[in-house]
């Protein structure tokens, strides 16, 4: 009996893979998704490699940022109503060809004796629009595909699959780049696009619910009033925002490290948020046996913000590594809880068009507050700007719990749309009720005619 307690606690730590075992479409899905992830890592570190090999100017590099940002913020509200109005299946396989067709061109310029520069700027910009319109899609679709009590599962599985991704897409990719070239990166990622095709298409098709609307301004519109009137939706939201546009360090790592003198340590600073990330993930059993979810949010996220101070503020860059790879973790809480709530709650006719609003809860943040970090630094110093922007992060994160009670005391066991979500599921899965007679029918099938 003892000698089963240490297993039974590991295992109760480790991912739940209920939602991998039960569902034969998600466990398609999530395949897909971990192999386009991988690829598209490889295009990630090659493109800005490229740019800075054919123009030797940073900011030709950090303008991949700007022309990315308007394709997500446009085609991640119109892609949550297309994945609304239409067969989700259907619109995950499109983008992620389209995709594959742009790998194409990538790797046909780096291929000429003189590559160009400009179609790598409409290459990023095509690529944004693309996964803005797909993220919805694939958002929307896993709650379709896991039984409502297995959605914070599933959640942290999604979560392991991106965190795995981010760890050791870049790390390949360097080496890629580095020893076979920029062609060898694009050809690779092409062949992720190609593969993850083929699992997609054998899942089962998605067509949207009978209550959808045609995607217009008026339809992203009732999503928006959706999300408005659900204060603690807006809660997660306004939190994950506030979270990474004013904590988020990465501008500024490069700088850190000359600061502590351990250019050495460049790469595991930026390996060190997904590494802790990833920790969460390999852990994340406890999860699913909790279900103040909106607490957790909170807690993480201001934790989240705790640790990027604290890395600001020490001057041992091994501490420094701990303290960004415990924040990298604490935003994983926040993610996958944020996750359960959007998954568990939300109406499937309007899941499309808050997904695409999840998308800039958690895009457009990390962007813009690259602009913050580094213009802190370049008005009060590198180690301010980090440690500074962590405070106020944990600040708002208190402030927006005061704001928004709601979030605070989100239970899912008692939730109003949780519960509504909960029976609508049950009801649709219980068996139809037999027809009037049917049980007389069958009585007298068995019994036979009498006399």
């Amino acid at each position: 009996m003892t000698d089963d307690a240490p297993s039974s606690r590991l295992r109760a730590l480790l991912p739940d893979l209920t939602p991998w075992r039960a569902s034969v479409d998600f466990r398609r899905l999530w395949i897909s998704g971990a192999i386009s992830t991988f690829g598209s890592f490889l295009t990630f570190v090659a493109l800005p490699v490229q740019i800075k090999e054919l123009t030797g100017s940073a900011a030709a590099v950090g303008a991949i940022g700007a022309v990315e940002l308007v394709p997500l913020i446009v085609f991640g509200l119109y892609g949550g109503a297309l994945a609304d109005a239409m067969d989700k299946r259907k619109l995950i396989v499109w983008t992620e060809a389209g995709q594959g067709l742009l790998s194409v061109a990538l790797l046909v310029n780096s291929l000429l004796p003189h590559p160009v520069v400009w179609p790598l700027y409409v290459v990023a910009a095509l690529s944004s629009a693309l996964v803005s319109v797909q993220r919805p899609a694939l958002d929307s679709l896993f709650p379709r595909l896991v039984a409502h009590e297995h959605l914070p599962a599933a959640a942290a599985l999604n979560s392991l699959r991106w965190t795995v991704g981010g760890v050791a897409g870049p790390a390949l990719a360097g080496v890629v780049v580095a020893y076979a070239g920029l062609g060898w990166a694009y050809g690779a990622d092409l062949l992720t696009f190609f593969l993850s095709v083929l699992m997609v298409v054998r899942i089962a098709a998605a067509p949207a619910s009978h209550e959808a609307v045609k995607p217009s301004l008026r339809a992203i519109a009732e999503g928006a009033r959706y999300a408005w009137n659900r204060k603690e939706l807006l809660g997660t939201y306004a939190v994950d925002l506030a979270a990474m546009f004013l904590a988020m360090p990465l501008a500024v790592l490069p700088f850190l490290a000359d600061e502590l003198d351990a250019d050495w340590s460049l790469g595991l600073m930026y390996a060190a948020v997904p590494a802790g990330s990833l920790v969460v993930s390999l852990t994340s059993g406890w999860t699913s046996r909790v279900d103040r979810h909106g607490r957790m949010v909170v807690l993480s996220a201001a934790l989240w913000g705790l640790a990027i101070a604290a890395a600001g503020v020490v001057g041992n860059v091994w501490l420094v590594l701990l303290f960004l790879a415990v924040a990298g973790g604490c935003d994983m809480v926040s993610g996958i809880f944020r996750g359960a709530m959007w998954n568990q709650t939300i109406p499937d006719e309007l899941r499309g068009r808050l997904a695409g609003i999840e998308l800039l809860s958690y895009s457009v943040g990390p962007t813009v507050g690259q602009v913050r970090s580094g213009g802190l630094a370049a008005l009060y110093g590198v180690r301010a700007s980090v440690w500074s922007g962590g405070l106020l992060c944990a600040g708002a994160v208190g402030l927006l719990a005061l704001c928004l009670p709601q979030l605070m005391r989100y239970d899912v066991r008692t939730n109003e749309h949780a519960v509504r979500m909960r029976d609508k599921r049950a009801a649709a899965a219980a068996p139809p009720p037999a027809q009037p007679g049917a049980e007389a029918k069958a009585e007298t099938e068995t019994v036979g005619p009498q006399g």
